[in-house]
């Protein structure tokens, strides 16, 4: 368990399989919902069920290093799943991150003008409704940068003394947690 809050590595000679159990971040735990509508297919001649779409762009839009951007994967999913998303799900997924996925769907609609119907008008309307009330807090000192990028953002959390937005009770994870995957920068495999 290199990294108890959400990998598990097996390994048996030259072959591993990786357990993934959530994100890097802590936020996209898989839970009973990602097998509730995991849509089922044959692979192989093996029925499996496959990752849900949005459970996965939930997931991957966090995915925002310097060395791997997922971004392209969201706006993939949202150009080829996006009228048939449980979008009501979606939201609820991203909950209070509910920024994270609407920089991605204003990406979409630049990338894919021809498709910007992909995402239902009630969609854009109330994610820009939450944008016009929400007001700055003052009174934070929280960074949620490292939610994104546990590099990228780190200067902010060290020099700059802001709160690591993944620790808990702003975000998911534990102090030890953070530390041990802080700590695996550049030396993941």
């Amino acid at each position: 368990m290199p990294f108890p809050h959400w990998l598990g590595k097996i390994h048996r000679g030259e072959h591993f399989i990786d357990i993934i159990f959530s994100s890097g971040n802590g936020i996209a735990r898989v839970d009973d919902l990602w097998f509730e509508h995991a849509p089922k297919t044959n692979v192989l001649g093996v029925i499996v069920r496959l990752s849900p779409a949005e459970e996965m762009i939930w997931s991957k839009a966090f995915i925002q290093e310097r060395e791997r951007f997922d971004g392209a994967d969201v706006l993939h999913l949202l150009r080829e799943t996006g009228p048939s998303l449980d979008w009501p799900r979606l939201l609820m997924r991203f909950g209070d991150y509910w920024r994270v996925l609407f920089s991605h769907i204003i990406l979409f609609g630049f990338v894919y003008p021809d498709k910007r119907q992909n995402v239902p008008t009630w969609v854009m309307e109330e994610l820009t409704r939450r944008l016009s009330v929400s007001r700055p807090n003052l009174q934070s000192d929280v960074c949620y940068g490292t939610l994104l990028s546990r590099s990228s953002i780190q200067h902010d959390i060290e020099r700059w003394k802001y709160r690591d937005g993944r620790e808990a009770p702003d975000g998911p994870m534990t102090r030890e947690q953070i530390e041990i995957w802080t700590d695996a920068i550049g030396k993941i495999k």
